[in-house]
């Protein structure tokens, strides 16, 4: 029962922590450059224009005089979540979920009879945090997301020294749908972005053959949530079976010798029922300054072969914002119903319950988040005197998500109750175990020049999970995914280039029931977050990219 009060805010903090972990993956490097994403981001030793700033800050040293990059990126995110009923589901003997059960109220039995064979959650449009707003902004049904760009670098006549800055999106992705959307129950609306407004960056020309940069990014950084919570869970279905059964006689016939038996649970007007929705939860946490650095090494021993290398430094930060939970009417009715007995006041003063839950909560919220470092390291080899292949390998440090640890600016009374069940928190803070892994991927481009001004492009990246197994969820609609990338580059004089690129990523998922414990997990200690215990979960995520760059010379 103590875990009633305690489910909306913790459910909360984890829903939070797994978008940002998700889309931290999903998004990376589709928002940044067109070029890169035609060469499925290939391009540590062939970095593009002032883009290089992000992807190797050595690279800077090819540009001359003076030059403007601007860029338009959109993103459409096409996103199906499917649920099906498994042989055998039930929750604590139940199975008349409304979800997934056709039954109408004629049938009064506990176990469904005519199950739906597939029940689809699908995103509905894309979502964006808006940081002058504080709140989720839905742009729309078919709206994509659009991230505009631009840089301008220097490099002064007859120097060995190049100046550069750019504002770009490293990491941009949120989704969202209307009310009554089954797949509201693990994020109705998700936004997570990352803006570096700011790079000075600096590249040296150490020799004919070898360059060197580094630069300092200044970003932006939120997170947005908005979400349904219900809690499917063993234990509260056991409350269901006392409401149900135990306490039928007694509900307009109590007297004080059954208040003391039963502990006030009967005295409730709405009884606990796992498949019903318990409220909503809206949050979000910013930080408008997050430094990170990047440097980066260029050799090119010959004119058909480069090497190139980049290092990416973690940003550590301290994201701080608000978050509003609605509780529905089910569990305030327990906690009253306990504060009307004699012995349900005993059991809540020794287990330190609250002696009410509020219709709404309201407070303020912290943590320390860390945008994970990154290493890179490529070559470019022209295999004929027209063709070049761009190979890369990367390493990103999602390990540093092992755990998140979120505090309060008070004492939290669901805190102090859950401190019982876990090491991990105590009465203003809370620390959630992701376990999360740090792979290594690849990508590969291929760049023919068709003639002198006409260039046409290709890339494939695949890209390796970092989330373990048995955290995946529909919050996370991934888990290995491909990128494939196309493009066109034009030179319209010695000054003017256009750069023109579309990129397609395909990610399926399928969860079986019970394999999960972010998401479809049974028994009863899978209270936290599983809303869709013991059913099975598919995803199938599509991102299209298209994006136009204009890069002129001064």
């Amino acid at each position: 029962m103590n875990n009633i009060r305690l489910s909306p805010l913790v459910t909360a903090i984890i829903l939070t922590g797994c978008s940002s972990a998700a889309f931290a993956q999903l998004g990376t490097n589709l928002s940044v450059d067109v070029r890169s994403l035609a060469l499925g981001n290939a391009v540590t030793a062939d970095p593009p224009g002032i883009s290089a700033v992000h992807f190797n800050p050595a690279a800077l040293t090819k540009i001359e005089g003076l030059q403007t990059d601007v860029q338009g990126i959109i993103a459409n995110f096409d996103i199906q979540r499917q649920f099906s009923v498994p042989a055998g589901y039930n929750v604590f003997g139940y199975s008349d979920d409304p979800m997934v059960c056709n039954d109408g109220p004629e049938i009064s039995a506990d176990i469904c009879t005519d199950f739906k064979d597939t029940i689809n959650g699908d995103v509905e449009y894309a979502s964006l945090y808006v940081p002058i707003l504080k709140k989720m902004v839905d742009l729309g049904e078919g709206m994509p997301l659009a991230a505009p760009t631009a840089g301008i670098a220097y490099n002064p006549p007859g120097s060995k020294a190049t100046f550069a800055t750019a504002m770009y999106a490293p990491l941009i992705a949120g989704f969202g749908a209307e009310n009554g959307n089954v797949g509201n129950y693990m994020g109705q609306q998700v936004a997570l972005e990352r803006i570096t407004y700011l790079s000075p960056t600096m590249a040296y020309q150490v020799n004919d053959e070898l360059s060197i940069g580094g630069g300092i990014g200044m970003s932006y950084q939120a997170i947005g949530l908005k979400t349904d919570l219900r809690f499917p869970n063993e234990l509260i279905g056991m409350l269901r079976m006392i409401d149900e059964v135990v306490c039928t006689p007694f509900k307009e016939n109590s007297d004080i010798i059954t208040d003391i038996l039963l502990l006030g649970m009967c005295n409730t007007e709405e009884g606990m029922n796992p498949f019903s929705r318990f409220g909503q939860l809206q949050l979000s946490l910013e930080q408008s300054l997050s430094p990170s650095f990047n440097l980066g090494v260029l050799w090119e021993p010959r004119e058909d072969f480069g090497f190139g290398m980049v290092y990416q430094s973690a940003s550590k930060m301290r994201l701080k914002g608000k978050y509003h939970i609605d509780n529905s009417k089910a569990p305030q009715e327990l906690i009253k119903g306990l504060m009307s007995s004699p012995t349900g006041q005993i059991l809540a003063a020794i287990l330190g319950f609250p002696t009410a839950v509020p219709a709404s909560e309201s407070g303020l919220i912290s943590m320390d988040f860390e945008y994970p470092q990154h290493f890179q390291a490529g070559i470019k080899y022209k295999i004929l005197p027209d063709l070049q292949v761009n190979f890369d390998i990367g390493w990103t440090d999602y390990s540093a998500w092992d755990k998140f640890r979120f505090e309060f600016d008070r004492q939290i009374s669901a805190l102090k109750i859950a401190k019982l069940l876990s090491a991990d928190i105590n009465d203003t803070s809370l620390a959630l175990p992701l376990k999360f892994t740090s792979p290594w991927n690849y990508g590969i481009g291929l760049e023919y020049s068709a003639t002198d001004r006409l260039k046409l492009r290709m890339g494939y990246e695949p890209r390796t999970s970092a989330i373990p197994a048995d955290k995946r969820n529909t919050m996370i609609p991934i888990n290995g995914a491909q990128l494939f990338g196309m493009g066109v580059g034009y030179r319209f004089d010695a000054d003017t280039d256009l750069d023109l690129s579309i990129g397609f990523l395909r990610s399926k998922d399928n969860i079986p029931a019970n394999s999960s414990s972010l998401s479809n997990q049974t028994g009863v200690n899978n209270i936290l977050l599983n809303p869709y215990a013991g059913l099975n979960v598919k995803t199938d995520t599509k991102i299209t990219i298209l994006g136009l760059n204009y890069r002129t010379r001064w």
